[in-house]
C-alpha cells in the first residue's frame, strides 16, 4: 500500500490554485509561481481533518515546492508526499488514518483488481492446503485426487463468494445507515476500491503456511484479525463515519459470510472457511 514520495507523486497535484494567502513565496525564492490551470473541484483531501484540498503543494521555479497548508486546521495537506515509501507502508500497517488518506485520496493507485485476485490466490491455496493436509489416507490414487487443480480452482470460487458476501454485507449495512452515516452520497466505489487494498495482510497467509509451525493457527487468527482491523479503518476514513458504525458494518458483513458458510456446509462441501479453518484444524 506504499506510494512514492515526492518523485512518486501523481502528475497534476501542484498544479490548482489556491494556496492560503501569504503562503505563497518562500524566503530566498525570488521566483513567481508557474502559471497553471486551476482544478474544476477539489480533488485531494487533507490527511488530518478530512477537509478537501485543491492541491497538494505549490511548484515554483528552479524545482522549488512548497506543501499547502490546509485552511481548516493550518497543517499541512499531506505531509506523507515527501515521505519514503516504506515509511508510508509502515503507518498503513499500523492502520494510521492519515496514511490511508493519503494513499486512499491523494495518490492514484490502479492494483486493485491484481492485488484482489492475488490475495484470493493466497486464501484458495491456504484452503487447499487445509484440504490436502486433513486427509489422513497414504492411497495414491487419494493423494493425486486432492493434487489436481480442480480442488484448487474450487477453492479459489468459494473464497471469491465468501469475500463478495462479505462486502455485500458491509454495503447492505451503510445503504440502510445511509441517512445517518453520511452528510453527502457515499462513494461506495471507493469504499470498494479501499476494502480491497485494506485486506493486503491476506498476502501473510502463504508465509504462515510455507514456516509451518505450532504457532500457525495462532499466525492465521491474527493475520485474520490483522486484515478486519484494516478493512475497519478503510471504511471509516473513506466514508469519514464514527468507530461504532464502522464496527458494525464489520459484524454485518462478518454475519452474511458465515451465513454463506453455513450454507456451503449444508451442502456438504469442504470449503476450508476462516470462519471454521481454526476450529477444525489441530496444527
Amino acid at each position: 500500500m506504499g506510494t512514492g514520495g515526492r518523485y512518486g507523486l501523481r502528475p497534476g497535484k501542484g498544479n490548482a490554485e489556491g494556496v492560503v494567502a501569504g503562503k505563497g513565496n518562500t524566503d530566498g525564492v525570488a521566483a513567481t509561481p508557474t502559471p497553471t490551470a486551476a482544478s474544476a473541484s477539489c480533488q485531494y483531501r487533507c490527511i488530518e481533518c478530512n477537509q478537501e484540498a485543491k492541491e497538494l503543494y505549490r511548484d515554483y521555479n528552479h524545482g522549488v515546492l512548497k506543501i499547502t497548508i490546509c485552511k481548516s486546521c493550518q497543517k499541512p495537506v499531506d505531509k506523507y508526499i515527501e515521505y519514503d515509501p516504506v515509511i508510508i507502508l509502515i503507518n498503513a500497517i499500523l492502520c494510521k488514518a492519515q496514511a490511508y488518506r493519503h494513499i486512499l485520496f491523494n495518490t492514484k493507485i490502479n492494483m486493485h483488481g491484481k492485488l484482489c485476485i492475488f490475495c484470493l490466490l493466497c486464501e484458495a491455496y491456504l484452503r487447499w492446503w487445509q484440504l490436502q493436509d486433513s486427509n489422513q489416507n497414504t492411497d495414491p490414487d487419494d493423494f493425486i485426487r486432492y493434487a489436481k487443480e480442480w480442488d484448487f480452482y474450487r477453492m479459489f470460487a468459494i473464497a471469491s463468494l465468501e469475500q463478495a458476501a462479505f462486502f455485500t454485507g458491509i454495503f447492505t449495512f451503510l445503504w440502510v445507515e445511509r441517512p445517518t452515516t453520511a452528510k453527502k452520497k457515499p462513494d461506495f466505489i471507493l469504499l470498494l476500491k479501499a476494502l480491497l487494498l485494506s485486506s493486503y495482510g491476506k498476502l501473510l497467509l502463504i508465509p504462515a503456511v510455507i514456516w509451518e509451525h505450532d504457532y500457525t493457527s495462532l499466525c492465521l487468527r491474527l493475520i485474520k484479525v490483522f486484515v478486519l482491523t484494516s478493512n475497519f479503518q478503510a471504511i471509516r476514513v473513506t466514508l469519514n463515519i464514527s468507530r461504532k458504525l464502522s464496527f458494525l458494518a464489520i459484524v454485518s458483513g462478518l454475519l452474511v459470510e458465515s451465513t454463506m458458510v453455513y450454507f456451503f456446509q449444508r451442502m456438504e462441501w469442504d470449503v476450508g472457511s476462516d470462519c471454521t479453518i481454526y476450529k477444525s484444524q489441530d496444527f
